[in-house]
Protein backbone atom coordinates (compact mmCIF):
# COMPACT_ATOMS: atom_id res chain seq x y z
CA UNK A 1 0.00 0.00 0.00
CA UNK A 2 1.35 3.07 -0.91
CA UNK A 3 0.24 6.80 0.09
CA UNK A 4 -0.44 8.53 -3.64
CA UNK A 5 -1.96 12.04 -2.69
CA UNK A 6 -4.09 14.08 -0.20
CA UNK A 7 -6.78 16.44 -0.11
CA UNK A 8 -7.37 19.11 1.99
CA UNK A 9 -10.70 20.46 3.83
CA UNK A 10 -13.30 22.27 2.06
CA UNK A 11 -17.20 22.73 2.09
CA UNK A 12 -17.58 19.32 0.18
CA UNK A 13 -15.48 16.91 2.02
CA UNK A 14 -13.17 16.40 4.94
CA UNK A 15 -9.39 15.89 4.71
CA UNK A 16 -8.14 13.17 3.86
CA UNK A 17 -5.30 10.78 2.38
CA UNK A 18 -5.52 8.53 -1.02
CA UNK A 19 -3.72 5.20 -0.82
CA UNK A 20 -3.33 2.58 -3.18
CA UNK A 21 -3.06 -0.88 -3.68
CA UNK A 22 -3.08 -3.05 -6.31
CA UNK A 23 -4.14 -0.67 -8.95
CA UNK A 24 -7.41 0.72 -6.56
CA UNK A 25 -7.54 3.89 -4.28
CA UNK A 26 -8.78 3.85 -1.00
CA UNK A 27 -9.52 7.03 1.29
CA UNK A 28 -8.56 7.41 4.87
CA UNK A 29 -10.49 10.40 6.62
CA UNK A 30 -8.86 12.43 8.58
CA UNK A 31 -11.32 13.40 11.04
CA UNK A 32 -10.92 14.50 14.77
CA UNK A 33 -10.41 11.50 16.92
CA UNK A 34 -9.31 9.42 14.08
CA UNK A 35 -6.83 6.64 15.05
CA UNK A 36 -3.92 5.70 12.35
CA UNK A 37 -1.51 3.38 12.89
CA UNK A 38 0.64 3.22 9.51
CA UNK A 39 4.35 2.66 9.95
CA UNK A 40 6.19 4.50 6.85
CA UNK A 41 8.71 2.20 4.66
CA UNK A 42 10.82 3.11 1.49
CA UNK A 43 9.30 6.07 -0.80
CA UNK A 44 9.29 6.56 -4.53
CA UNK A 45 7.07 8.00 -7.45
CA UNK A 46 3.59 8.29 -6.46
CA UNK A 47 2.41 7.92 -9.84
CA UNK A 48 -0.89 9.10 -11.09
CA UNK A 49 -4.37 8.56 -9.68
CA UNK A 50 -7.58 8.88 -12.49
CA UNK A 51 -10.68 8.70 -10.12
CA UNK A 52 -10.27 5.28 -8.10
CA UNK A 53 -7.83 4.17 -10.32
CA UNK A 54 -4.27 4.49 -9.44
CA UNK A 55 -1.31 3.50 -12.22
CA UNK A 56 1.62 3.05 -10.30
CA UNK A 57 5.59 3.40 -11.10
CA UNK A 58 8.36 2.42 -10.45
CA UNK A 59 11.02 5.12 -10.36
CA UNK A 60 12.52 6.40 -6.82
CA UNK A 61 11.71 9.62 -7.37
CA UNK A 62 9.83 11.39 -4.55
CA UNK A 63 7.04 12.00 -4.01
CA UNK A 64 7.05 11.78 -8.16
CA UNK A 65 9.30 11.21 -10.80
CA UNK A 66 9.97 13.24 -13.52
CA UNK A 67 7.70 11.73 -16.01
CA UNK A 68 4.61 12.08 -13.47
CA UNK A 69 5.61 15.77 -12.06
CA UNK A 70 3.40 18.24 -13.44
CA UNK A 71 3.97 22.09 -13.04
CA UNK A 72 1.49 24.43 -13.16
CA UNK A 73 1.77 26.98 -15.68
CA UNK A 74 0.47 29.89 -13.61
CA UNK A 75 3.12 29.35 -11.11
CA UNK A 76 5.43 31.82 -11.74
CA UNK A 77 3.15 33.97 -14.04
CA UNK A 78 3.38 37.60 -13.44
CA UNK A 79 0.49 38.79 -16.24
CA UNK A 80 2.81 38.79 -19.35
CA UNK A 81 0.63 36.10 -20.91
CA UNK A 82 -1.30 35.65 -23.83
CA UNK A 83 -4.41 33.82 -21.25
CA UNK A 84 -3.11 30.57 -22.56
CA UNK A 85 -5.63 28.09 -20.82
CA UNK A 86 -9.19 28.26 -20.59
CA UNK A 87 -9.45 29.02 -16.49
CA UNK A 88 -7.25 32.11 -17.31
CA UNK A 89 -10.31 33.31 -19.02
CA UNK A 90 -12.58 33.00 -15.54
CA UNK A 91 -13.07 35.82 -13.28
CA UNK A 92 -10.84 35.51 -10.51
CA UNK A 93 -10.17 37.42 -7.30
CA UNK A 94 -6.98 38.67 -5.34
CA UNK A 95 -6.49 38.27 -1.83
CA UNK A 96 -4.36 38.44 1.19
CA UNK A 97 -3.82 35.74 3.49
CA UNK A 98 -2.44 35.75 7.13
CA UNK A 99 -1.22 33.26 9.31
CA UNK A 100 -0.56 33.25 12.72
CA UNK A 101 1.15 35.27 14.19
CA UNK A 102 2.28 37.93 11.54
CA UNK A 103 2.92 36.22 8.19
CA UNK A 104 0.90 38.05 5.50
CA UNK A 105 1.05 36.99 1.83
CA UNK A 106 -1.02 38.09 -1.57
CA UNK A 107 -2.53 35.56 -3.88
CA UNK A 108 -4.64 34.89 -6.28
CA UNK A 109 -7.47 32.35 -7.92
CA UNK A 110 -10.45 31.87 -9.41
CA UNK A 111 -13.28 33.74 -7.57
CA UNK A 112 -16.05 30.37 -7.18
CA UNK A 113 -12.92 29.09 -5.57
CA UNK A 114 -11.60 31.52 -3.10
CA UNK A 115 -12.85 30.03 0.36
CA UNK A 116 -11.57 26.91 -0.91
CA UNK A 117 -8.45 28.15 -1.78
CA UNK A 118 -7.88 29.57 1.51
CA UNK A 119 -8.77 26.72 3.62
CA UNK A 120 -6.21 24.71 1.16
CA UNK A 121 -3.66 27.03 2.40
CA UNK A 122 -4.64 26.66 6.17
CA UNK A 123 -5.04 30.66 6.40
CA UNK A 124 -6.20 31.84 9.88
CA UNK A 125 -7.41 35.27 8.43
CA UNK A 126 -8.09 36.16 4.92
CA UNK A 127 -9.34 39.65 3.27
CA UNK A 128 -10.86 39.68 -0.62
CA UNK A 129 -9.39 42.13 -2.20
CA UNK A 130 -10.31 42.71 -5.82
CA UNK A 131 -12.60 40.72 -8.48
CA UNK A 132 -11.02 41.15 -12.09
CA UNK A 133 -12.20 39.91 -15.25
CA UNK A 134 -9.80 37.26 -16.05
CA UNK A 135 -6.53 35.65 -14.46
CA UNK A 136 -3.70 38.30 -16.55
CA UNK A 137 -5.28 40.99 -14.25
CA UNK A 138 -5.41 39.03 -11.20
CA UNK A 139 -1.47 38.08 -12.03
CA UNK A 140 -0.63 41.86 -12.88
CA UNK A 141 -2.00 43.11 -9.42
CA UNK A 142 -0.57 39.99 -7.08
CA UNK A 143 3.00 41.00 -8.72
CA UNK A 144 2.55 44.75 -8.01
CA UNK A 145 1.54 43.74 -4.60
CA UNK A 146 4.14 41.23 -4.16
CA UNK A 147 6.62 43.81 -4.16
CA UNK A 148 5.89 44.63 -0.90
CA UNK A 149 4.13 41.09 0.40
CA UNK A 150 5.32 38.33 0.29
CA UNK A 151 3.26 36.00 -2.56
CA UNK A 152 4.74 32.34 -0.65
CA UNK A 153 4.62 31.07 2.55
CA UNK A 154 6.53 28.11 3.35
CA UNK A 155 4.96 24.70 5.09
CA UNK A 156 7.83 25.38 8.04
CA UNK A 157 6.27 28.79 8.78
CA UNK A 158 2.62 27.78 9.19
CA UNK A 159 3.89 25.27 11.68
CA UNK A 160 5.91 27.18 13.83
CA UNK A 161 2.34 29.25 13.92
CA UNK A 162 -0.02 27.08 14.30
CA UNK A 163 -0.40 27.36 18.49
CA UNK A 164 -0.80 31.32 17.96
CA UNK A 165 -3.18 33.31 17.19
CA UNK A 166 -3.07 36.07 14.28
CA UNK A 167 -1.51 39.76 15.30
CA UNK A 168 -5.07 41.57 14.84
CA UNK A 169 -3.18 44.84 15.28
CA UNK A 170 -0.83 44.14 11.99
CA UNK A 171 -3.41 42.55 10.35
CA UNK A 172 -5.54 45.25 10.38
CA UNK A 173 -2.71 47.95 9.75
CA UNK A 174 -2.03 46.10 6.63
CA UNK A 175 -5.58 45.58 5.94
CA UNK A 176 -6.37 49.62 6.12
CA UNK A 177 -4.20 50.04 2.62
CA UNK A 178 -7.01 48.42 0.40
CA UNK A 179 -10.92 48.57 0.03
CA UNK A 180 -11.47 44.82 1.10
CA UNK A 181 -14.76 43.12 -0.29
CA UNK A 182 -15.14 40.49 2.13
CA UNK A 183 -13.07 38.99 5.33
CA UNK A 184 -13.06 35.48 6.13
CA UNK A 185 -11.73 33.95 9.74
CA UNK A 186 -10.87 30.29 10.11
CA UNK A 187 -10.73 27.64 13.49
CA UNK A 188 -9.64 24.37 12.45
CA UNK A 189 -10.52 23.23 15.69
CA UNK A 190 -6.36 22.12 16.78
CA UNK A 191 -6.83 23.91 20.14
CA UNK A 192 -2.83 23.85 20.77
CA UNK A 193 -1.49 24.82 23.72
CA UNK A 194 1.92 24.33 22.33
CA UNK A 195 3.60 24.03 19.13
CA UNK A 196 3.75 21.09 17.78
CA UNK A 197 6.86 19.03 16.89
CA UNK A 198 7.51 18.70 12.78
CA UNK A 199 7.76 15.59 12.02
CA UNK A 200 6.96 12.82 9.55
CA UNK A 201 5.12 9.87 10.83
CA UNK A 202 1.25 8.71 10.26
CA UNK A 203 0.66 6.87 13.25
CA UNK A 204 -1.52 8.48 16.08
CA UNK A 205 -4.95 10.25 16.90
CA UNK A 206 -5.85 12.93 14.72
CA UNK A 207 -6.23 16.49 16.45
CA UNK A 208 -6.95 17.89 13.19
CA UNK A 209 -5.80 19.44 9.69
CA UNK A 210 -4.91 22.91 8.65
CA UNK A 211 -4.44 23.04 4.94
CA UNK A 212 -1.93 20.76 4.07
CA UNK A 213 -0.68 19.92 7.49
CA UNK A 214 -2.08 17.22 9.38
CA UNK A 215 -1.64 17.35 13.11
CA UNK A 216 -1.40 14.05 14.91
CA UNK A 217 -1.29 13.19 19.25
CA UNK A 218 0.96 10.40 20.27
CA UNK A 219 2.58 9.48 23.32
CA UNK A 220 2.23 12.99 24.93
CA UNK A 221 3.45 14.89 21.78
CA UNK A 222 1.56 16.43 19.27
CA UNK A 223 3.07 16.52 16.03
CA UNK A 224 2.91 18.60 12.78
CA UNK A 225 3.55 16.68 9.92
CA UNK A 226 3.45 18.06 5.79
CA UNK A 227 0.55 15.73 4.20
CA UNK A 228 2.69 16.14 0.83
CA UNK A 229 5.60 14.88 2.98
CA UNK A 230 3.61 11.55 3.21
CA UNK A 231 3.08 11.46 -0.54
CA UNK A 232 5.18 8.35 -2.30
CA UNK A 233 5.72 6.16 0.95
CA UNK A 234 5.04 2.96 0.95
CA UNK A 235 2.86 2.38 4.46
CA UNK A 236 2.18 -0.93 6.27
CA UNK A 237 -1.15 -1.40 8.80
CA UNK A 238 1.04 -1.11 12.18
CA UNK A 239 2.07 2.10 14.25
CA UNK A 240 5.93 3.37 13.47
CA UNK A 241 8.26 1.76 16.46
CA UNK A 242 11.18 4.35 15.48
CA UNK A 243 12.48 6.67 18.08
CA UNK A 244 10.51 10.25 16.98
CA UNK A 245 11.63 13.46 18.76
CA UNK A 246 9.22 14.80 22.09
CA UNK A 247 7.95 17.69 23.42
CA UNK A 248 9.35 18.94 26.52
CA UNK A 249 5.79 18.70 27.83
CA UNK A 250 5.17 14.67 27.50
CA UNK A 251 7.83 14.51 30.01
CA UNK A 252 6.33 16.10 32.64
Amino acid sequence: MQVVGYRTESAEHAPALLLASDGTVETELLTPGTSLSFSLGERWCAGSVDGDDHYACDHPGAPYCDQHTSRWPCARCTGDCDLPLANCREEHAVYLAAFAPDVFKVGVTKSRRLETRLREQGADRAAHLHTVSDGRIARQLEAEYAAEIPDRVRVPTKIAGLDDTVDEDAWNDLLAEFDVVERFAFDYGLDLDARPVPETLLSGTVRGVQGRVLVLDRGGTTYAVDLRELVGYGVTSEATDRRLQSSLGSFS
